[in-house]
């Protein structure tokens, strides 16, 4: 085993993403077309155009991100990429699946456009936060985070990132209470993160719960290669705990840390970020220094792409 795909999660979106990919290549374009389709609504448009506030919005950003990371995926693949196993942060997870063939993308961005919503709609505006910790290990973060909790505001670690970065989330009050017990417990930051709700926790679980009905009826295939799911940080080609997973995620912690450390463990020397940003390239460096990781989500970039 020697190469990855990964792909992003909620906050690499950003005006203009995928707009030259899809003029320069047709399948590309043929990608974003099957979406709209699928969606009702021209997520095209506000991928290449925005307005931003609206491309901001987690039900829009979510099919969105997907999108745009299939269709990179798609010239890829017309151009001889091959790999031996997938994985995806958080929402990544979702896309991985239908660059695996366990997923349609027309089921997919319906359901992540669901799943933004139900996540957005489960905690009331301005009741729910995230901030980012750095520089204390889990077990530091979940004693603060105890001591923050209080019943019916409760705070937990979100985004096990790795490279000493671990995310927090739950009720704002909770969180606010975690800061300054983070800091006195040594962290070299702790600060509030600007998203829209407390996601990959417990109050997520109304989400978690109108997902699952959502999905009732939705048809998964085995995916061509293992997939490292984000609740187990384990790989997994089986089709009812896909499902299950899946469901699971919207409250569990992304193990992304855990996760890399698996493939990298697999014998994985070689790994694509594939879709807007860089983000887990910064990740994977500072958790797995043996993987070569390359971003791939601009024209220029898919030229240098040699399989």
């Amino acid at each position: 085993m020697t190469t990855a795909l990964l792909f992003p999660g909620q906050g690499s979106q950003r005006v203009g993403m995928g707009r030259d990919l899809a003029h320069d290549h047709v399948v590309a374009q043929r990608t974003y077309d099957e979406a709209d389709a699928a969606l009702g609504f021209a997520i095209s448009k506000l991928c290449f155009d925005g307005p931003e506030d609206e491309l901001q919005l987690t039900q829009h950003t979510q099919p969105a991100i997907l999108t745009t990371s299939i269709a990179v995926y798609r010239v890829l693949e017309a151009r001889g990429l091959r790999y031996d196993i997938a994985a995806g942060h958080s929402l990544g997870e979702w896309t991985a699946l239908v660059a695996t063939g366990a997923i349609a993308l027309a089921d997919a961005v319906r359901l992540v456009h669901q799943r933004g919503r139900f996540m957005q709609d489960a905690v009331p505006v301005g009741q729910g936060a995230m901030a980012a910790v750095m520089g204390l290990d889990l077990a530091a973060v979940r004693a603060a985070c105890a001591q923050a909790s209080a019943p019916n505001e409760p705070v937990e670690p979100a985004n096990l990132n790795g490279g000493g970065q671990i995310v927090i989330s739950g009720h704002v009050a909770a969180v606010d209470r975690a800061i300054p017990i983070a800091k006195a417990a040594g962290a070299k930051l702790a600060k509030k993160l600007a998203v829209s709700a407390p996601f990959h926790c417990s109050l997520m679980k109304p989400a978690a719960d109108q997902l699952a009905r959502a999905m009732t009826d939705l048809a998964i295939a085995r995916p061509r290669v293992p997939i490292v799911a984000n609740v187990t940080a384990e790989p997994t080609q089986d089709r009812a705990a896909i499902k299950k997973l899946l469901v699971e995620q919207v409250t569990a912690p992304v193990r992304w840390e855990e996760s890399i450390r698996a493939i990298a463990a697999s014998g994985v020397t070689r790994a694509y970020e594939l879709g807007s940003g860089a983000v887990l390239k910064g990740l994977v460096k500072r958790i797995a220094a043996t993987i070569d990781i390359t971003t791939i989500g601009e024209p220029h970039e898919v030229a240098a792409f040699t399989s």
